[in-house]
């Protein structure tokens, strides 16, 4: 058999802790057991960190939270509905959860019955890389074929795919969110076919739930060949129309860029290359996709910011930078560059423009807003009454030392003002 024994995570005391309370005998519905189910097992065997352990169990709730009582151990009751408790040791939390079956589905909500039967358990999750438990002991459970497919990096659907899916529509996404992060070749044949038979359903599903997937999609290494298998059978389209005619073909050039130059992936400026820089078409994509007010921004302020000439000259960038701000810019330049360098080998032009970019892209990480030395004060000082004069003049006199490269001080600028208003 597999074991997990020998894994660091597996061996913290608290996890034991809560693997000896819960295994032990008594409680109110008497002896139980408990396992690690799900990403800490698929992790571990597939050589990945492991953050959050998650706990399966044949005791009810209640059951639980006794024993935990009992322990000195805090339980706090996050999902009682659904069996699950929240044991916390030392500031450290672990889901506990009752093994279920689904009584009845709508394929966005599901009435659960609380049961001891870890393969019914096991055959109502999702896809069987995430139905693994790990014993008391370290030694890896398999009742769905689970093992196999984390060999493979087969992304596979439990039993029927249809079934699966209409269990919970939101399983569509999360399909290709796993073949993104943890699958190889091909998708599954039959998980395709599901999904794409089923692709209308997704807009039954809550706004915040198709972007919080879309978004951990985003977030892969390498989302390239995930989306492109999303657009083939049209569930890109579905969730996203925006990319229909703007296509996923920088994708590519993007991540590569993006692992050259060590920068983080980013699911915005993914989101940002394969839909098109139009700012009522984003402000109504970010509506419907209840995006958060900060991913909104950023949509905006690339869709606006103010075209970058790469052979513009670093004075001229600045003036640039100061009257457009560096954020939508930088993503501008960002994406420009992962253009550049994707059609750089070979290609002299090319590799001269992705240098060029890349000291633009620099420069704006480096770059601090001037402080106008003005403000309406000094202009109401020399005897300009409030209103819209006050706004002109200031105005004028920011747009000529702009141009000059801000290198005019206060005291020259005050001049001018008097000069003005005489």
């Amino acid at each position: 058999m597999t074991g997990l024994a020998d894994q660091a995570w597996f061996r913290d005391p608290a996890l034991g802790r809560i693997l000896e309370l819960l295994n032990a005998d008594g409680g109110a519905d008497g002896g139980g057991e408990a396992r690690v189910v799900g990403g800490a097992v698929r992790n571990s065997l597939m050589d990945l960190p492991v953050s959050d352990i998650d706990i399966a169990t044949t005791l009810r709730p209640e059951a639980v939270m006794e024993k935990a009582a009992a322990a000195g151990i805090k339980a706090v009751p996050t999902g009682l509905q659904h069996g699950t408790v929240t044991l916390v040791i030392d500031g450290k939390p672990f889901e506990v959860t009752t093994l279920r079956t689904d009584v009845e589905t709508d394929g966005r909500h599901a009435k659960v019955a609380f049961s001891t039967d870890w393969k019914a358990d096991a055959e109502r999750r999702d896809l069987t890389m995430n139905a693994l438990y790990a014993d008391a002991n370290g030694e890896v459970v398999d009742l769905v074929g689970g093992l196999a497919d984390i060999e493979r990096r087969n992304i596979r659907f439990i039993g029927d795919a249809a079934k699966r899916i209409a269990e919970d529509h939101l399983r569509i996404l999360r399909f290709f969110r796993f073949f993104a992060y943890y699958g190889s070749g091909r998708p599954d044949a039959e998980g395709l076919k599901a999904c794409s038979a089923a692709r209308a359903k997704l807009k039954t599903l809550s706004a915040e739930r198709v972007w919080s997937e879309l978004r951990k999609l985003l977030s892969a290494a390498d989302p390239g060949r995930a989306l492109l298998w999303m657009r083939q059978v049209a569930v890109l389209t579905e969730i996203l129309p925006e990319s229909e005619r703007w296509g996923i073909d920088a994708i590519p050039s993007l991540v590569a860029t993006e692992k050259a130059l060590g920068w983080a992936p980013d699911p915005l400026l993914r989101l940002a290359a394969i839909v098109p820089p139009d700012a009522a078409r984003l402000e109504a994509l970010a509506a419907r996709l209840k995006l958060a007010n900060a991913e909104a921004a950023f949509l905006k302020a690339w869709a606006m910011a103010a075209p970058v000439n790469d052979d513009m000259s670093s004075a001229a960038f600045e003036r640039l930078l100061y009257r457009n701000g560096a954020d939508g810019i930088t993503t501008r330049l960002k994406l420009a560059l992962g253009v550049a360098r994707g059609k750089a080998e070979g290609d002299f032009d090319e590799m001269a423009r992705s240098a060029r970019l890349t000291k633009l892209l620099d420069q704006a990480a480096n770059w601090e807003k001037p402080q106008f030395p003005l403000n309406g004060g000094d202009v109401m000082s020399m005897g300009i009454p409030s209103g819209p004069r006050v706004g002109e003049l200031l105005a004028g006199l920011e747009n000529q030392w702009v141009e000059e490269n801000f290198v005019s001080d206060r005291a020259a600028l005050l001049a001018r003002l008097q000069e003005r208003v005489q």
